[in-house]
């Protein structure tokens, strides 16, 4: 049986760290010579790292990872690598802005020179996709490569997720094995979404197809690797590791008779491996939904502080779930001796909520110190008593408790260099439940993407791995503790009716008609609406947090903050 050697670097790269990034493919390329591979896949615009964003409309950094893909391509030996990276259009063409015309591109590295170049073609211009913004489409939807005398089809990312996308041509026009590279962002439900349409085409294309996608965190997003190789029928060969780095190869068993008289570019002229296809490896299980959340959370966060080069993090701990979870998540990304837990009483707190706060942090083996918000709350109203005197207590009292909080957890994040991380969660930053400049503050917000609901559900997937999260933390009712007897449910509606409004409203953009419909109060939703809507201006001056939904809080969902529509 003829078979390719495909090896594939499922790698977690920085976005424009060029020599990392170059250093990065090039060990990768060398391992790929040592397993005789006859191909290496690395990431969608490896190079440059995805998504680069307006980067590429830097005219220095575009000819910097161009220059980069030739350094790379000189260290190109027997095997050939397919090498993500930002291309200049033919002619010097600009567009109307001035900026010359870019590509999201894909090279074929091979024998020290780049042997052959792919233009992504279809380009996503949707959610958290900007690529129109960018990019010029590439025309050439059937381009085919000869490698080792197989002839292969090259596309990139969304290329392969439309029915009659390039990979489908390029199978037509005599494709013996498609080869699609990727920096497929993370969501709920995503991966079994992709391997349904990937199995899909491989079955309709009856040809073999390799899905390589990047891993690793880049601010909102989180790539999850999960790449993928299908045998011709649709079969699943292999499922690489979710959120881990992995380099693998597989021999792919091709089509019975080759494509003979197809016009392909020719790559490279050694021999297919003789001898049987050695078997697959064992694919990586699926994760959990729950566990697969986490994950992502984690790594999101993790990558966040390390490669914007912070020495640890600091959270304010209130004995509340929120600030429990996002604890603990920072602890098992970055390790308990990166993470500071504060507490920070005032005359409200309850001794529980400090005492949980303690013994969440020896669970966690985190430093945890005791500062006490009632000196600069006392001072700030003494300050302002002459002008508040003949005013009622009411919400700006507490909005000060928390930004002396805020205050705090930022002047130690100053003097000491670790990045706060904001424990907010989508509930509360969707109805604007929470204080700028007070629990807002951060660099980081892990949660601000996860409901209330989801919230416990992670705890207590969390505690079912070892138990850290303290009881009384999971049992108590969620409480602000900014004046007696506050409770989450004197505000807002209860969670779980709460979360079930939010995710049809907010990531369903779901009409109050449409929710009266399935059953839901009218006068409840019209006032979740209200302050949703009210609440967008708050949002946009968040800490940025992980995608974990398919329309997070952020560059997902984009509404005016000056906005008179309101739905009666």
């Amino acid at each position: 049986m003829d078979f390719l050697r495909v090896a594939c670097a499922q790698i977690n790269l920085t976005v424009g760290d060029l020599p990392g990034n170059a250093a990065r493919l090039v060990e990768a390329m060398a391992w790929a010579e040592e397993v005789q591979a006859d191909v290496l896949l690395t990431p969608e615009l490896a190079i440059s790292g995805y998504p680069p964003e307006d980067l590429v409309l830097r005219d220095g950094f575009v000819t910097e990872n161009i220059a980069t893909l030739h350094r790379i391509a000189a260290a190109a030996g027997e095997t050939t690598t397919v090498v993500g990276f930002v291309d200049r259009s033919g002619g010097g063409n600009r567009d109307d802005a001035g900026h010359f015309r870019v590509h999201n591109a894909a090279a074929l590295v091979q024998g020290g020179r780049v042997r052959g170049v792919y233009h992504k073609v279809l380009l996503p211009n949707y959610g958290v996709f900007d690529e129109d913004r960018y990019f010029a489409a590439g025309q050439t939807r059937a381009a085919l490569w000869e490698i080792n005398g197989v002839v292969a089809g090259v596309s990139v990312c969304e290329d392969i997720w439309i029915t009659d996308g390039p990979p489908s041509d390029q199978a037509a026009a005599g494709a013996d094995i498609l080869l699609n590279i990727n920096g497929s962002p993370y969501h709920r439900g995503k991966g079994s979404d992709r391997e349904a349409m990937l199995a899909e085409r491989a079955r309709s294309t009856g040809v073999p197809v390799v899905y390589l996608n990047l891993v690793g965190g880049q601010d909102e997003l989180v790539f999850d690797g999960q790449s993928m190789v299908f045998a011709a029928d649709g079969g699943l060969l292999y499922r690489a590791a979710q959120f881990d780095e992995e380099l693998f190869w597989v021999d792919v068993p091709l089509p019975e008779e080759g494509k003979s008289g197809v016009t392909a570019t020719f790559v490279s002229g050694g021999d297919l491996l003789e001898g049987d296809p050695e078997p697959p490896p064992a694919s990586h299980p699926r994760l959990e939904e729950t566990a697969e959340v986490y994950r992502a959370l984690a790594v999101g966060l993790g990558d966040y502080v390390g490669k914007n080069g912070f020495s640890g993090v600091v959270v304010g701990l209130s004995g509340g779930i929120d600030s429990a979870l996002t604890a603990t998540i920072a602890a098992d990304a970055l390790g308990g001796d990166a993470v500071w837990g504060i507490t920070m009483p005032s005359r409200f707190s309850s001794p529980g909520s400090i005492d949980d706060s303690r013994s969440l942090a020896q669970n966690l083996g985190i430093r945890f110190d005791e500062i006490s918000i009632e000196p600069p709350f006392t001072g700030f109203m003494e300050t302002l008593g002459g002008t508040w005197e003949l005013s009622d207590v009411d919400i700006a009292e507490q909005n000060l408790q928390a930004r002396a909080r805020g205050a705090i957890l930022m002047a130690l994040s100053n003097k000491f260099g670790g990045m706060v991380v904001a424990t907010g969660n989508k509930s509360e930053m969707s109805v604007g439940y929470a204080t700028l400049y007070g629990d807002m503050v951060g660099g980081y917000a892990v949660l601000k993407d996860c409901y209330k609901t989801l919230v416990y559900q992670l705890a207590e997937w969390r505690n079912r791995q070892g138990a850290v999260i303290p009881q009384a933390t999971m049992d108590k009712p969620p409480s602000a503790e900014l004046r007696p007897e506050q409770l989450d449910s004197d505000s807002l509606p209860p969670y779980d009716l709460l979360d079930a409004i939010l995710e049809r409203y907010v990531e369903g953009d779901a009409s109050i008609g449409d929710l009266v419909k399935e059953g839901f109060d009218r006068e409840t939703v019209t006032r979740v609406a209200r302050m949703v809507d009210a609440n967008e201006y708050k949002r946009r001056q968040a800490p940025p947090g992980v995608k974990i939904t398919t329309k997070a809080l952020g560059r997902d969902r984009r509404l005016p903050i000056t906005n008179g529509y309101r739905e009666g």
